[in-house]
């Protein structure tokens, strides 16, 4: 079990390293791939998935893909129309099919949209800013770094739970730790590209304060939904959401970070 998590987590860094490196149209069309992939696992947790595709999930699929191709001419021109116009397709679905679908099945159909497919494309959005190629690791080393630098200091000196009901294994001592270790990762970060250490440093940390409610929100969807993992997509992983539950949350505060800081030589 251990040796095919780890292998199956080198291999997504290199695909990553991979794809953020290329940047462009190759990472554009892989974040869009990466939201279906996610947007379906959610849809099967919150039952908008059902035996086969219906109306209502194609429509989530459809709104998505809208909305990404929005991306490509321009997110601050139509990012915001592409949003709506999902919204009012999938109430079109709700209204010309009803009674066939339940209106808490239509608000998760919104809901995936907007949690997986409009987070994560600020993965490619942060890419594409100037000098994003550099800021776009921000969003990984402050999630991804902030999970294993707090599961390390949990596991040596975690003594106080911090969601006992829904993490119990989470402790404030790991917190600590892992917003600690993440502002040290920004640091010498800064330190290795000429960075600002400062700038990336705070974006770190509060990078790492988002990710872990990222995480504690996709593990409260699938203790309510009952379901142990969103999927098995990634061997010792689970799904994409498992994987990307903090990124979700990580990413749009790096861009936005980025763009107010911009001004401040990072």
């Amino acid at each position: 079990m251990f040796k095919g998590r780890l292998a199956s987590g080198v291999l997504l860094v290199l695909a990553i390293l991979l794809l953020i490196f290329r940047g462009g149209s190759v990472l554009y069309v892989s974040v869009a791939a990466v939201s279906l992939i996610g947007m379906r696992e959610l849809y099967q947790a919150a039952g908008v998935h059902g035996e086969k595709m219906g109306v209502l999930e194609f429509a989530g699929y459809s709104g998505a893909l809208l909305y990404y191709l929005a991306l490509w001419f321009g997110i601050e021109t139509y990012g915001l129309l592409a949003v709506l116009a999902a919204l009012i397709l999938l109430m079109s679905v709700y209204v010309f099919t009803y009674p066939k679908y339940q209106a808490e099945q239509v608000m998760a159909a919104f809901f995936g949209i907007m949690y997986v497919a409009v987070m994560l494309s600020f993965i490619y959005l942060t890419r594409v800013l100037e000098g994003g190629i550099y800021h776009v690791w921000l969003i990984f080393l402050c999630s991804w770094g902030c999970d294993t630098c707090a599961y390390c200091v949990g596991v040596l000196f975690g003594k106080h739970k911090m969601t006992p009901v829904l993490s119990p294994k989470k402790s404030v001592e790991g917190a600590v730790g892992g917003v600690a270790g993440a502002v040290l990762l920004g640091v010498l970060y800064a330190y290795f590209t000429k960075g600002s250490m400062a700038g990336y440093g705070v974006i770190c940390g509060a990078g790492a304060l988002l990710s872990m409610i990222g995480d504690l929100a996709a593990s409260a969807i699938k203790r309510q939904t009952k379901i142990k993992d969103y999927g098995k997509l990634i061997p010792g992983h689970g799904g994409i959401l498992d994987r990307f539950d903090s990124v979700i949350f990580t990413a749009p505060v790096i861009y936005f970070l980025v763009v107010v800081l911009a001004g401040r030589a990072l």
